[in-house]
């Protein structure tokens, strides 16, 4: 199992700040996600996500990942 971990806005849109999941795929978490947490959709596309600490823009096997960061755009100086 993965721990997805989603922070400010992605995680008011999830309803939850973490949660275990099984897909094998970076792409079929996206997709798992958004199918559950509806609200997702709308900000996941411009999310940064980290799998085990690096970012990740494709799709990648999560077999042996243990954390997958779901990270929006911040403001701030």
């Amino acid at each position: 199992m993965t721990r997805v971990r989603y922070f400010a806005a992605a995680a008011e849109a999830a309803g939850t700040d973490a949660e275990e999941r099984s897909e094998s795929t970076l792409t079929a978490l996206r997709a798992a996600v958004v199918a559950q947490h509806p609200a997702l959709a709308a900000i996941l596309p411009r999310c940064a996500v980290m799998v085990d600490g690096v970012r990740s823009d494709d799709d990648r096997p999560l077999d042996g990942v243990e954390l997958v960061d779901v990270l929006p755009p911040f403001a701030g100086g």
